[in-house]
Formats: structure tokens, C-alpha cells, sequence
């Protein structure tokens, strides 16, 4: 019986329907339901005169973002504060949005909870947009009853988490977008310049100074393979992406991989033990047990190292060990972090603590993103000056060879 209700309800399909009331007016909406017969049937009893029926997409315009996400719960949480029933709410949110895709998310979530779910049962339905934390948290705000609280603190640490995001795809930004732009720089000189250059050279009549040979040939082999060179650099960094979202041993060994790299590797790690605190601050704050939290916070510290720490630390908390020496025990929390949990912890203020910790480390990530920006600038233009000016001397210095014979 079970088995059928649950195939029933994953049956449901989104219609839009329009229709007249009893006074003729021209009304409109949205009907979860397994067929236009039942929406027929259910408008009906409501007096309603159907005209239109047709089935929705199973997917909006647009792409819904976590950027979209972290809106839509700081909105949310807005409007239950302010005392805007939870319906209303996602109507006045859903309707509100610019892009198609979160409004029918917003919509179906409406219609589930219509239906009789609960908010978290709603959430779950769409694991691509709402993580088990997520899940977790709402749900122990509708148990307790301070749902409007508990996503007012959920809005927070998404955008702190959103912050953090940010700042680090802002610092690779710049010398990735550098790095592009020399390459096709490179590649037009190589394939354009350098074969003017050569056939004047060519009329000289004497031998060429080894760099300006070693330029020449490798303008040789682009002109004649540039689809290969520029095939191979566009296969071999798509096939590395693909091979890191579909291998898991990739995505572990690039992980650590991250945390030991000479400049970034510093940012990463700090940017990581912001997430884990914040994260386990949250759910704690928010009534869940420690033990059941920290399902939770290794998945949204977002590199392997942390996660596999995570799973250790939990298996040692539940048999009575304390989190501080869990901590200890998995060798990836600096001395400060452990520090402030062990007070945390003898004070009954772990939430607090942990919190601190976090703000300090994003305002570490913060630092060391500035530090980063500044310390790119000359190494980038120093890369520059050698490339490019390394291909403009070899061009030149027949020319200059042939002036001091002249002279």
C-alpha cells in the first residue's frame, strides 16, 4: 500500500489551466495532478468552468543558481518574520522572481506543501537545490516552532558561504582570464607575425641566431598543426573537467592536491575550516545534536581531506570522545581552531565559538585574497614580459645582427 502511494504521488504532473468563475471572470493557475480529468473534475466542484488545460515543462527557462537559492531563503525569511503566511510567502517570492525555473520550483514546493508535506518533506523532493543541511535545518525549525528563526539563520550562513565563493573565484579570475588572453596573443603572433618575419628573413642569405630558429620552427608547426595544438588544449581541459566530475579518485587526489599548492593552497585551506565551523555552528545553534550535525558539515566543507576528517571525528564523538579531541585526533584543524572549540565546549558556548572561529577565518580568506590579488599582478606581468618579449627579441635579432654588420 505504501509502495502504491508512493508511485501515485511521483505520478503527479504540473498543469496550467485557465477557465471562467460563476461570473464569467477569466481565472488562472497551477494544479498538481495526475491528469487533465482530474483537473476538470476538482475546478468543477469549485465552480469553476475550464478552458484551457496544458501540462507544464518539467523544466523553466533559465537555470536556478545557488545565488538563487541563498535570495529566495533570505526572502523567505523575511516575509515569515514580518508575519506572512508560508503560502502567501512563496507566492509573493515565487511570483517576484525574474528567472521562470525558481518560480515553478517555488510553485511546485507551494503545491507540495498544499498537499499536506511539510516544508522539509518539500524541500527533500528536490536535492539538487536543497542539501541535507538545508533539509535538516528547516525541519528542526517546523519541530520546534521557530521557523521563521531558524531560516533567518539559514539565509546568514548561505550568504556568508556565498561570500566566501566569491572572493575565491574573484582571485582565480584575473590570472585565469591574463593566461587566456596571452595564449591567443601567442598564438596569433605564431601564426600571422612570425611568417611575415620569416620570409624577409629568408632574403638575408646568412644563418639565423638559434632563439629566432626555435621561434620559426614553432610557428612552422602551428600554421601547419594549429588544430591540433588548439584541439588538443581545448580536449585536454574539457577531458580533465569531465574525468574530475565522473572519477571520484580525481576529485580526491585534486583535492589534496588543492590544500598543499604553494600560493592558493593557503586560501583554500582557510576558506575550508570557515565552511566546517560555520556549517557545524549553525546546525548546533539550531538544536540539532552534534552527532547528527556533523552528517552534515563534512558534505558542505567541500573538499575530500575535510570530509574524510569529518566521518572520523564523528565516529569518535558518538562512542563519548570529546569533539576537541576528535578534532585533534583527524590532524587537519590548526591549534587556534582547537583551542576555541575546547573552550566552547567547557563553557556550554559551542555554537558561540565556533562561530568566532568562522568569522576569523573568513576574514583570513578576505585577507589572503587581497594578499593573492596583489602578489598575481607582477608575477602575471613578469610572465607577460617574458613571453611575449622573449618572442619579440628572437624576431628582432637578425635584424639587429645584420645592422652591426652593416655598421
Amino acid at each position: 500500500m505504501a509502495t502504491g502511494a508512493k508511485d501515485s504521488k511521483e505520478s503527479l504532473k504540473n498543469f496550467a489551466w485557465e477557465g471562467k468563475d460563476k461570473t464569467g471572470k477569466v481565472v488562472r493557475g497551477e494544479m498538481r495532478a495526475s491528469g487533465p480529468a482530474v483537473i476538470q473534475t476538482t475546478l468543477r466542484r469549485q465552480g469553476i468552468l475550464v478552458t484551457k488545460i496544458k501540462k507544464r515543462s518539467a523544466r523553466g527557462g533559465g537555470k536556478i543558481t545557488d545565488k538563487d537559492i541563498t535570495l529566495f531563503t533570505r526572502q523567505l525569511a523575511t516575509m515569515m518574520k514580518a508575519g506572512v503566511p508560508l503560502l502567501q510567502s512563496f507566492d509573493i517570492v515565487g511570483k517576484g522572481s525574474s528567472n521562470a525555473a525558481v518560480t515553478k520550483l517555488l510553485m511546485d514546493i507551494k503545491t507540495e506543501v498544499e498537499t499536506g508535506s511539510s516544508l522539509a518533506q518539500a524541500f527533500r523532493k528536490y536535492p539538487l537545490y536543497f542539501d541535507a543541511l538545508f533539509c535538516n535545518l528547516v525541519q528542526a525549525g517546523e519541530q520546534a516552532g521557530i521557523l521563521e528563526s531558524l531560516l533567518d539563520r539559514l539565509a546568514t550562513y548561505k550568504e556568508k558561504i556565498q561570500a566566501i565563493k566569491s572572493k575565491i573565484k574573484g582571485a582565480l579570475f584575473y590570472p585565469i582570464s591574463v593566461i587566456v588572453v596571452m595564449i591567443i596573443v601567442v598564438a596569433v603572433i605564431m601564426i600571422f607575425v612570425i611568417p611575415q618575419f620569416k620570409s624577409v628573413f629568408s632574403s638575408f642569405g646568412a644563418d639565423l641566431p638559434a632563439p629566432t630558429m626555435v621561434v620559426i620552427t614553432l610557428s612552422d608547426f602551428f600554421v601547419g598543426y594549429w588544430y591540433i595544438v588548439f584541439g588538443g588544449l581545448g580536449g585536454g581541459i574539457y577531458g580533465l573537467l569531465f574525468a574530475y566530475k565522473r572519477s571520484r579518485p580525481m576529485q580526491i587526489a585534486v583535492d589534496r592536491l588543492s590544500l598543499k599548492l604553494p600560493v592558493f593552497g593557503d586560501v583554500i585551506t582557510k576558506s575550508t575550516i570557515a565552511r566546517w565551523t560555520r556549517t557545524l555552528s549553525t546546525m548546533f545553534a539550531a538544536g540539532v545534536p552534534l552527532v547528527e550535525a556533523l552528517d552534515s558539515v563534512g558534505g558542505a566543507s567541500g573538499n575530500y581531506v575535510y570530509s574524510s576528517a569529518t566521518k572520523q571525528i564523528q565516529g569518535e564523538v558518538s562512542t563519548g570522545t570529546s569533539l576537541t579531541v576528535a578534532m585533534q585526533n583527524s590532524n587537519v584543524f590548526p591549534s587556534m581552531v582547537l583551542q576555541m572549540v575546547a573552550i566552547g565546549e567547557e563553557s556550554g558556548q559551542l555554537d558561540s565559538m565556533l562561530s568566532k572561529v568562522a568569522d576569523f577565518f573568513e576574514a583570513e580568506v578576505d585577507d589572503a585574497v587581497e594578499a593573492l590579488a596583489s602578489l598575481m599582478e607582477p608575477m602575471i606581468m613578469a610572465v607577460l614580459g617574458v613571453v611575449i618579449g622573449g618572442l619579440v627579441v628572437a624576431l628582432y635579432l637578425p635584424i639587429f645582427k645584420l645592422g652591426s654588420v652593416v655598421g
